[in-house]
């Protein structure tokens, strides 16, 4: 099944797509994407259901009308640092031992074609197409991490945005980089593991301008998807609706000799196979004089 959520900024409607294809809102039968109504057993029912009375339902254009982030934000929103060979190697880093894991703020998270904001002083805002996976049940002290897979609500296309000076140049952890609003777009679709397939085969590209910078494979993940899991709910709890976005190819500007970080007017389209792409274009965020003091560094 492949769910979106459609409609204005905290405004959007559980939708999913139906038989033949057509969008249909789910709000008589889910208050939203989110919480129990994520459990993978609980999802199943519904695309039962969906397959048998989704005609009944209203039918929503996706291509005249916003589309949000598939689950509603606010939970964790974890970001593996390293997790792919290739962009290790374009780092010159080693290959990491154990997952690294930073915090991303969830208010980072926007929907797959919202315009992305590049923030004040920010000269080195990067790309990073990642695979995502929404936990669909609460997932503690797993034994192993073939147990991961009974936890998975499915899986998103994400593109972890970064502004490199103020996560490599500004002292103290990632999150600082990695939590600027809009750096966060997810969607358009939650894929369930059914539909979505082999979390490990799948094709990852991200454009800039039409220009081909990121083209890699999950194949190339250091730690896979049920590990991530599984290590992580070994010192957390990760309830439904977090957000896991399981690291990123090589080809990011920071791996680049020119380092063509982005600019406003640029496009950014970030895809995932199988589970939608999305396209961006950024602009500077509108800050109010008053938040900045003068002579404050930025």
């Amino acid at each position: 099944m492949r769910l979106l959520r459609i409609g204005p900024p905290g405004q959007e409607r559980p939708c999913a797509v139906g038989p033949g294809g057509a969008v249909r809102d789910l709000s008589s039968w889910v208050p939203d994407w989110t919480g129990a109504h994520l459990d993978p057993d609980v999802l199943r029912g519904l695309a039962a259901r969906l397959e048998q009375e989704g005609a009944g339902l209203p039918e929503v254009d996706p291509a005249a009308e916003r589309i949000g982030p598939p689950v509603r934000p606010g939970g964790h929103l974890l970001s593996i640092g390293l997790n792919y060979r290739a962009h290790a190697a374009e780092a010159g880093l080693p290959l990491p031992d154990e997952p690294i894991v930073a915090n991303k703020a969830p208010s980072a998270v926007v929907g797959p074609h919202d315009d992305l904001l590049l923030p004040p002083g920010g000269e080195k805002t990067d790309w990073e197409v990642e695979l995502a996976v929404v936990i669909g049940r609460a997932a503690r002290y797993l034994p192993e991490p073939a147990a991961a897979a009974a936890h998975i609500a499915g899986f998103a296309t994400a593109n972890d945005l970064s502004e490199r000076s103020w996560l490599l140049e500004r002292g103290g952890q990632w999150v600082k980089g990695k939590s600027f609003e809009t750096f966060g777009p997810l969607g358009p679709y939650l894929v369930t593991p059914d539909e979505a397939g082999n979390p490990q085969a799948l094709r990852l590209t991200c454009k800039v301008n039409g220009r081909l910078m990121q083209d890699g494979s999950t194949a190339d993940m250091v730690f896979d998807v049920a590990h991530l899991i599984w290590y992580l709910s070994r010192f957390m709890v990760l309830h439904p609706g977090d957000v896991v976005l399981t690291g990123t190819p090589g080809g990011v500007a920071l791996g680049r000799p020119d380092r063509p970080y982005l600019r406003a007017g640029d496009l950014v389209e970030a895809e995932v196979e199988g589970l939608g792409a999305h396209r961006q274009r950024c602009r500077p965020a509108e800050v109010p004089a008053a938040a900045v003091p003068a002579g404050a560094r930025c």
